[in-house]
C-alpha cells in the first residue's frame, strides 16, 4: 500500500477483511462430492488483491449513511463477478496465467474444468447476493443493482472488452479503440461499483453524474496504471506475470503514449476525477484519496 493515506490504510485492510469473512461465511466446504468445487472458490476468492470494487462501493455508499452489512452484501457480490473474471480470464483459452494474487491460479492449484466451475459459480453467486432481501429490503434497488451489474458484466461491458482484448492480440488498435476496450473491461466494473453505492443511497439518476464523471476518469487512470505497471513494475510485489501484453503484440495506453505521456494522462484523469466530486464536502475524502492512489500503487 505504498503512498496510501493513513485513513485509506485503514479503509483498505478493514474492507479486505470484511470481504474474507463475507466469503468465508458464503463458502463453507461441504462434506459431498463439491468438496473441490467449494475450495477452488474459496482460492480464488479468499485472501489478497487490492479489493478497489468493494472498497469503491463503501466509500460511495457511505456518503449517504447506508447500513455496513447491506453495502458488504453488495461489495461481496461485485467481488464475485471481478473474481469470476480473473479466474476464466487467466485459463489457457485465455491468457493462460500460472500466479494470480502471489499464489498459483485455480486451474493450475485445481484444473481447468475446476477453474471454468468455479468462475460459473462466484458468477451465479453474485446474482443470488443481489436477489436475497438480507441484501436491500426494497425490491426495486435490489432490481436496480441487479440490472447495474449485469450490464457492466455483459457484452457492453467487462465480458465485450474481454472479447475486444482478445483480438487486440491479432490487429493493431489506435489509442480510441483502447480506450474503449479498457473502459468496458476494466471500468464498467469500476463504474458500477461506484453507482451501486449511489443506488444503495437512492440517489436519483439525475444526481448521479458526478459520481459517473468520477468513476469513468479512475477507472481509465487505474487501467494506465496498470498497463505502466506492467512495464515498470516488479513480479513479485504485483503478484503475476508482467509485460505479457508487449509480447502478445497488444496495443495498450503505453505502447501508443510512451511512459511519460501515459502517466501524465493518468495524473490529469485523476485531478478530473477529484474535481467531479465537488459537490461533496470532508465525507467524500476516501474517494479522493482512492483516485490519488490509483497512481501510486506497487500492485
Amino acid at each position: 500500500m505504498r503512498h496510501a493515506s493513513i485513513p485509506l490504510q485503514n479503509a483498505m485492510r478493514d474492507i479486505a477483511a470484511e470481504i474474507d469473512r463475507q466469503f468465508d461465511q458464503l463458502l463453507p466446504i461441504p462434506a459431498d462430492p463439491r468438496a473441490g468445487l467449494y475450495q477452488a472458490m474459496r482460492h480464488a476468492a479468499i485472501g489478497g488483491g487490492k479489493r478497489l470494487r468493494p472498497l469503491l462501493v463503501f466509500a460511495t455508499a457511505k456518503l449517504f449513511g447506508v447500513d455496513r452489512e447491506c453495502i458488504a452484501r453488495v461489495a461481496t457480490a461485485i467481488e464475485c463477478i471481478h473474481v469470476y473474471s480473473l479466474v476464466h480470464d487467466d485459463l489457457p483459452a485465455m491468457d493462460d496465467d500460472d500466479m494470480r494474487r502471489g499464489k498459483p491460479t485455480v486451474h493450475k492449484a485445481f484444473d481447468e474444468a475446476t477453474a471454468i466451475l468455479a468462475g460459473d459459480c462466484l458468477h451465479a453467486l453474485a446474482f443470488e447476493l443481489l436477489a436475497d432481501e438480507r441484501t436491500h429490503g426494497d425490491p426495486f434497488v435490489r432490481v436496480e443493482l441487479v440490472q447495474c451489474i449485469a450490464n457492466a458484466a455483459g457484452p457492453a461491458g467487462m465480458g465485450g472488452g474481454q472479447m475486444m482484448d482478445l483480438e487486440a492480440e491479432k490487429t493493431s488498435f489506435d489509442l480510441p479503440t483502447v480506450t474503449r476496450l479498457q473502459a468496458m473491461k476494466t471500468g464498467a466494473l469500476i463504474a458500477c461499483s461506484v453507482e451501486a453505492g449511489a443506488i444503495l443511497g437512492r440517489l436519483p439518476i439525475e444526481g448521479r453524474t458526478g459520481l459517473r464523471g468520477y468513476a469513468r476518469d479512475v477507472g481509465l487512470a487505474f487501467q494506465i496504471a496498470d498497463d505502466l505497471l506492467d512495464v515498470e513494475g516488479d513480479e513479485e510485489a504485483v503478484g503475476k506475470a508482467l509485460r505479457k501484453d508487449g509480447s502478445a503484440g497488444k496495443d495498450t495506453f503505453v505502447s501508443l503514449l510512451g511512459v511519460e505521456r501515459a502517466r501524465e494522462q493518468a495524473r490529469i484523469l485523476v485531478e478530473q476525477a477529484i474535481d467531479h466530486l465537488h459537490a461533496y464536502g470532508n465525507e467524500a475524502d476516501l474517494l479522493r484519496d482512492i483516485a490519488r492512489f490509483t497512481l501510486e500503487r506497487d500492485r
